[in-house]
């Protein structure tokens, strides 16, 4: 689909007198029959009960293809908004303002009218639902996308377009993040410049360092040039300026910030514009399925492809530490979703997961009964039971009765801290033993819970809010040895995200792996929605 162009969007409010003399026929005959134009929206708006329940309502007065100033208005604000879908990553095809146009400059008969005045109405229900709380259902793209949408009503939608200032209508739908605008902003400047050919030529060498020089060292200088990662320049060397700039980039990439362009750090480099593009396109899509999810003064944000947790308080970042998630297998992968963080667990037992109990631990135990000694069989009222009381053989995995439960302990599977928003996945915050795993790049470990590299400093942090000597309160405790529950006075949103393309501290957009293809399924799903990237735009 071609953009709408502003001549158009004109047409499409500017309509000629001869139509305005025409749209300002009375709705109902004299006779008192059904007009045309009634009879015609009636059957037009028969397939949705809101539309059709509002002309009903209203007695079948138009919004948008009326004579009165009001009516003009409301057709030039929507136009301008559908004008404006492209930019922010919105399937255009799926609103077909160049099909309304033609509707409304060809309209002969009241029912030709009657059928415009409905076709902008749907056309407005579908560019409100989609920039505020986006274009894609999230549950159908990946099973790990669990987020609850707040879709808008579309009686409340129809109700604000008739009695309020249109274009400000439009514009309080547009999500109010500034991550939001910043990401629209990365989106018109990589179109810009994939129109100027992009980043130049890929860098065509197995790794580079410092000290090195030829083409492949010019290529890379040349395309950290056009990046914005360093300033102009003629060296053929991998010098300190170079260095510097790879330094940059690897940071804003989720890299080992080393300086060296190692075969990771030229495959992100050399990453073509329209990969990147996607990404931003699809983490504006994902910010406007959180359009209507309250954040919070003071949450917890927990993005799994930058494996970090962080703290955020009033907009700024105030405690970070390093995060492993869930493997990329299917049973294991960290779902996303939003929830309240209640209370933190000291020196906390662990309570394995069924699903674990019976793919990993009970084949073990139907082998050799004491194995994994450090697990404690329990009945369903949590009571030890001797392992010479059970026969682990006699079991399958639907009709073992057992659980399997580790005390608290420094070798712990949750270490000796755990934080807990309660909700149907099992999924929460915690300490682990397993600290060399936070030295990797990529931290895809756990069976799906987000495991800290500094969870004792997390735990103050969240106690600061209540206590005046968190850390004393924290570690009285922790030396009991005994299992603690500690309740958050002020509960905590917790948002466990997936964006691949944020904006940095600085405003610079950082990018990070696709660890579980979803991103690549929603842009799928995107572009079967209509989005298509300005490369390939007719």
């Amino acid at each position: 689909m071609k953009r709408l162009t502003g001549t158009a969007v004109a047409r499409g409010f500017l309509i000629s007198a001869s139509f305005l003399v025409f749209a300002a026929q009375a709705p109902v005959l004299a006779q008192g029959f059904p007009s045309p134009f009634v009879q015609t929206i009636a059957i037009a708006a028969s397939e949705d009960d809101a539309v059709a329940a509002f002309y009903r309502d209203n007695g079948y007065r138009t919004l948008w293809t009326g004579a009165a100033e009001q009516d003009v208005q409301r057709r030039a604000a929507l136009f301008a908004a559908l004008a404006k879908a492209g930019d922010h990553g919105l399937p255009v095809a799926r609103y077909d303002a160049t099909r309304l146009v033609a509707m409304l400059t060809g309209a002969r008969t009241e029912g030709d009218r009657a059928r415009a005045e409905v076709a902008l109405t749907r056309a407005y229900l579908a560019y409100a639902r989609d920039i505020s709380s986006g274009a894609t259902d999230p549950k159908a793209i990946d099973p790990g996308i669990v987020r609850d949408i707040a879709r808008p009503d579309p009686a409340r939608l129809l109700a604000q377009m008739q009695t309020r200032n249109p274009a400000q209508v439009l514009q309080a739908l547009v999500p109010v993040s500034p991550r939001y605008a910043q990401l629209m902003r990365a989106k018109l400047g990589i179109e810009a410049r994939i129109a100027q050919g992009g980043w130049g030529p890929v860098v065509r060498a197995a790794s580079l360092a410092p000290g090195e020089s030829g083409d492949a060292v010019v290529a890379l200088r040349d395309r950290l040039i056009t990046m914005g990662y360093l300033t102009r320049s003629a060296t053929s060397r991998y010098d300190a300026a170079i260095q510097a700039a790879v330094q940059r980039f690897q940071l804003d990439h989720g890299l080992a910030g080393n300086g060296k362009a190692d075969a990771a750090t030229l495959a992100a480099l050399n990453t073509a514009p329209e990969e990147r593009l996607k990404s931003v396109i699809v983490a504006m899509e994902r910010l406007r399925w959180m359009h209507d999810t309250p954040l919070g003064d003071r949450h917890i944000w927990v993005n799994l492809p930058d494996f970090t947790s962080k703290i955020i308080d009033h907009g700024k970042v105030t405690f970070e530490t390093r995060a492993v998630v869930g493997k990329n297998v299917p049973a294991q992968r960290t779902p996303e979703f939003s929830d309240m963080m209640a209370h933190m667990v000291i020196n906390p037992s662990w309570g394995v997961p069924r699903s674990i109990i019976v793919s990993e631990y009970l084949p073990l135990l139907q082998r050799n009964p004491n194995a994994v000694s450090h697990l404690q069989v329990i009945d369903n009222r949590g009571r030890v039971v001797p392992r010479s009381a059970v026969n682990f053989a006699g079991y399958s995995a639907r009709t073992f009765p057992f659980g399997l439960r580790q005390p608290p302990s420094d070798g712990n599977a949750l270490g000796l801290v755990k934080f807990m928003f309660p909700n149907k996945h099992n999924i929460y915050l915690h300490d682990t033993p397993s600290k060399n795993l936070f030295s990797h790049e990529v931290r895809a470990y756990s069976h799906g819970c987000i495991r800290l590299a500094d969870p004792f400093d997390f735990a103050y942090a969240l106690l600061a809010l209540q206590s005046d000597d968190p850390q004393g309160e924290f570690e009285r405790h922790l030396k009991t040895r005994n299992e603690t529950t500690v309740r958050l006075e002020q509960h905590v949103p917790v948002h466990l995200v997936y964006f691949t393309a944020w904006p940095g501290a600085k405003g610079q957009m950082t990018y990070r792996r696709d660890i579980y293809d979803r991103d690549a399924k929603l842009f799928q799903a995107l572009e079967a929605a209509g989005v298509v990237l300005p490369a390939v735009q007719g």
